[in-house]
């Protein structure tokens, strides 16, 4: 099962990633377990295969990194908790709709945890929100992927207390007709440990079991 690793200072989005593409390369090789790590970064606009320059509204001291996962332009930064999972699915099941709706299950079931009802929408991947007035939806949960030789990585990210307002620099993952909210817009005091804690046991009910934790300073 994976070895699971829980980080508790916000990491710096490259060097983190660059670390997340050796981990899957060793995998390739056979050379490494199959892994989950949780964390926070240091504030970041991050852009997919899909994202376009349209897309960033404004000028922001927050740097732009275009990154090879799935995907548009989002947002990273503190007060959101983060998961890769590197997953070997040739040991799984080697079908990338059904790993994109099993994490998208995960994340229904985190939020859960915490008396928020998350939805899915059509083509638009990712976990959300209704409103309470009934307008539409906001977007709680981004989700991004890439999927080489069936090894997976990056993953998806919760909104747990994060500056919404440094959405506005871009159009969020390239949806126009909704939002975003966090767990703390929704008046959920959570703490990272708490949602840490409900994003490994959630994970056994859709991947299987789950192994103690490995903390990380």
């Amino acid at each position: 099962m994976p070895d699971w690793q829980f980080f508790h200072k916000l990491e710096p989005y490259e060097a983190r990633l660059a670390a997340m593409q050796a981990h899957v390369q060793a995998m390739q090789k056979g050379q490494a377990n199959e892994a989950i790590w949780v964390l926070s970064h240091e504030a970041v606009y991050t852009g997919g295969t899909s994202a376009t320059a349209s897309d960033i509204l404004s000028k922001s001291d927050i740097p732009f990194v275009e990154t090879g996962r799935g995907g548009q332009w989002t947002y990273h930064g503190p007060g959101m908790r983060i998961a890769y999972p590197m997953l070997d699915l040739n040991q799984r099941v080697a079908d990338l709709r059904l790993y994109v709706h099993q994490l998208e299950a995960w994340v229904i079931d985190i939020l859960g945890c915490f008396a928020v009802e998350g939805h899915r929408r059509e083509g638009l991947p990712g976990v959300w929100v209704k409103r309470e007035d009934g307008s539409g939806y906001d977007k709680i949960a981004a989700l991004g992927v890439r999927v080489s030789k069936w090894i997976t990585a990056h993953g998806f990210a919760i909104n747990n207390a994060p500056s919404l307002s440094a959405y506005d620099a871009i159009v969020p993952c390239g949806v126009t007709d909704a939002g975003v909210t966090s767990l703390a817009a929704l008046g959920q005091d959570i703490s990272d440990a708490e949602l840490d804690m409900a994003i490994q046991d959630c994970f056994a009910t859709h991947f299987g079991d789950a192994s103690p934790m490995a903390w990380r300073p």
